[in-house]
């Protein structure tokens, strides 16, 4: 729970489910989550080893985030938390 319990990590960690994201594109996907709580979430994540970071060389700068390994171990987690939270939004 450390690594993941709070409000924006899981979000984020889903949405990289997809595969590689932008981070202006990532960001955008998360409704309500300020560019600060944003930054902050995804270096945790990065320092904790579920999310890889990759900078392109080129002008404007792209940087483009993933899951690792550890991240995708994740999967069935966070589609389960998902599901459970489609269930209950309809309740």
């Amino acid at each position: 729970m450390n690594l993941i319990g709070t409000k924006w990590k899981p979000l984020i960690l889903f949405h990289l489910l997809e595969g590689s994201l932008r981070s202006g594109v990532l960001q955008k996907k998360i409704a309500g989550i300020s560019n600060k709580m944003f930054t902050q979430s995804i270096r945790e994540l990065e320092k904790d080893g579920l999310v890889i970071r990759e900078i392109f060389p080129v002008v404007p700068p792209k940087v483009e985030y993933s899951l690792s390994k550890r991240g995708k171990s994740l999967e069935n987690i966070l589609r389960s938390l998902d599901t459970w939270g489609f269930k209950d939004a309809q309740d």
